[in-house]
């Protein structure tokens, strides 16, 4: 008698699990993003400078209760936020450079995940979604040092600008709940990031341009008393700072970025549109970009421009049947949003995100520093990634599209699957690009870890002789300063030695009033050759101690 075997066939998944995959896959991008970047911070990378020690500083003086800085020290622009964010974490745990980065990586994973949100809110497509947030999640040498250094302004930026989108789509769409609340959360943040840098006010007047094309019968009650109230309250720094002292911040944002310094046409146009966009978007290794990472150039008009045309389709094409009940009727009392309506309001904050994008481009290849600077200048272009789904968003819509839908450029076989794998290869060639991109400076880490070594024994040595007032380079001062936590006090010298740029002057003042300072100088620079050469035509002058990578000249005895 043969007894009958049952076999057990797996189920296929259900639809809820199939939905469920991409979210589950979009929070592990999440949580490798943010591991990424704490391993780099853990490896003391990216590198540490003077200008986020000068973050530091204020965050320590903020934290002592002895100075409430609205502005970067030295400077009459650039708000301090990175600082009042960091004086908690020290006054809990002290002082250090990880300390200062945490908050800024919270802001990263805010940035990501409020992306996640966005992409979500424009196109409803949950594994686009994933791929923008596995894109977001790697991080190049620029993309990381903007994310991840302390320095003002650029870790606030992207977080703030997704948070307006996102804003602005639930507001213009008619999102029912926590209205009045959102109005003043977009306010607030609009008017935080006029103090804090002026780089995303083009992604501030995009959002907010889509707000009063669609609510502008709201704005006129309750709804934009409160919006500007919160905005005034944001800003509230920079106006008090600004009336009490007389300063411009505009015309300070100007002088830096270039203004009044001459770069040729040609740079600026190489600088803004050949390098900028690769280097600012995180397609580039450490500190330069190859030949073949500058793709990302020519793609990018072209990426613009898909998106703008997609977006103006949707924004004419004529209304379909009124869709009652894709969402509830807004508290405000307008009519429910119809899906045709939630469909455009989609398709205008495309299109304001591509006009942000356009803005900020078209604004740094105008300033001098995309001329004369464009490798560390790139990271004025940091708001770019906030544009990110609206730009990849037509290439991911044409690779999905079933092969009947695409143009037929021949007869038969593969041909006709050319264009779905020619935008696949493009979107294919964006992550991996950006991923070598990101192995680059994940190799980059031991260096900074070297450096920062060599300057911990640095502070250990002086702090051994009881060296208290030393003078040294721009890029040495402020750094040595914060790391010694102010046991060790340094004013700027250039390479002739004479004074230099002191972001903050009772420094300075203590130094000169110092008996007996001594100098510091890294090994090979030219202020160390200079002081050689003193030391060589009296050597009784100073007493010089060497440190690995760094040279430090006594005064004699």
């Amino acid at each position: 008698m043969t007894v009958g075997v049952r076999h057990r066939h797996p189920r296929p998944a259900t639809p809820t699990a199939r939905r469920r995959l991409p979210t589950v896959l979009a929070v592990l991008a999440v949580v490798a993003g943010i591991a990424y970047r704490l391993g780099l911070l853990l490896h003391h990378a990216p590198p540490t400078n003077s200008d986020e020690a000068t973050m530091g500083l204020a965050a320590l003086h903020i934290a002592r209760g002895q100075e409430f800085p609205v502005w970067f020290y030295g400077q009459a622009y650039m708000g301090t936020l990175e600082a009042y964010l960091a004086a908690p974490v020290f006054a809990l745990a002290g002082p250090s450079t990880l300390g200062l980065r945490l908050p800024v990586l919270a802001l990263y994973a805010a940035f990501v995940v409020l992306a996640w949100r966005l992409t979500l809110r424009l196109t409803g497509d949950r594994w686009f979604a994933l791929l923008v947030v596995a894109l977001l999640a790697l991080g190049s040498d620029r993309v990381v040092k903007n994310q991840l250094i302390a320095g003002g302004g650029y870790p606030e930026m992207n977080a703030a600008g997704v948070a307006l989108a996102v804003l602005a789509y639930d507001l213009a769409a008619g999102r029912p709940g926590r209205r009045l609340p959102r109005w003043a959360a977009w306010g607030f943040l609009a008017g935080l990031m006029v103090w804090v840098d002026p780089l995303v006010l083009p992604y501030v007047a995009a959002t907010g341009a889509v707000l009063l094309a669609y609510r502008r019968r709201e704005l006129r009650g309750r709804a934009g008393v409160l919006l500007g109230a919160a905005a005034l309250l944001g800003a509230a720094p920079l106006l008090v700072q600004s009336l009490a002292t007389g300063r411009d911040p505009l015309a300070a944002v100007l002088a830096a970025g270039g203004s009044g310094q001459a770069a040729g046409w040609a740079d600026r146009l190489h600088g803004g549109l050949v390098l900028g966009p690769p280097l600012g978007m995180g397609f580039c290794s450490p500190g330069h970009c190859a030949g073949w990472q500058l793709w990302w150039a020519a793609a990018l008009p072209i990426l613009l421009l898909l998106a703008t045309v997609t977006a103006l389709r949707l924004l004419r094409r004529p209304p379909a049947p009124a869709d009652l009940g894709h969402l509830p009727s807004a508290p405000d009392g307008n009519c429910p949003r119809s899906g045709d309506a939630v469909a455009r309001v989609r398709a205008a904050l495309s299109l304001a995100l591509v006009g942000a994008a356009v803005a900020t481009l078209a604004a740094y290849t105008l300033s001098s520093a995309a001329g004369r600077t464009p490798v560390e200048s790139s990271r004025y272009l940091s708001c770019l990634l906030i544009s990110v789904p609206a730009l990849l968003w037509p290439l991911w819509a044409a690779a999905r599209r079933r092969t009947a839908h695409l143009p037929r450029v021949a007869a038969g076989g593969a041909v006709a699957h050319l264009p779905r794998v020619a935008v696949g290869g493009a979107l294919a060639a964006t992550l991996g690009t950006a991923a070598v991109a990101t192995a680059g400076a994940v190799g980059a880490a031991p260096t900074a870890r070297a450096a920062e070594a060599r300057h911990a024994e640095l502070v250990a040595a002086l702090r051994q002789r009881g060296v208290r007032h030393v003078y040294g380079g721009y890029w040495t001062c402020n750094r040595l300063t914060f790391a010694a936590r102010e046991d060790v006090l340094c004013a700027v010298v250039d390479d002739d030695l004479r004074p230099g740029h002191d972001r903050y002057l009772p420094y300075r003042r203590a130094v000169w009033g110092s008996a007996a300072p001594a100098w510091v100088a890294p090994a090979g620079s030219p202020l160390a050759t200079r002081l050689d050469e003193r030391l060589r035509t009296d050597p009784a002058a100073l007493d010089l101690v060497v440190v690995p990578g760094w040279r430090i000249y006594l005064p004699g005895r």
